[in-house]
């Protein structure tokens, strides 16, 4: 359905790095990976509460 080449991802990869910077691109993972550990800790505490 869709094809990209290599170019073309480089391309898109420059301009997400000039939109969200280089400084704001590991907080928004870090986030990300937070957010997934606490919904994992929630659910691991549900499970030892029954």
């Amino acid at each position: 359905m869709f094809e990209f080449e290599t170019s073309d991802l480089i391309i898109v990869l420059a301009i997400v790095l000039v939109i969200f910077g280089l400084k704001r691109l590991p907080q928004m993972g870090g986030g990300r990976s937070r957010e997934i550990k606490g919904v994992t800790q929630d659910k691991s505490s549900q499970e030892e509460d029954t």
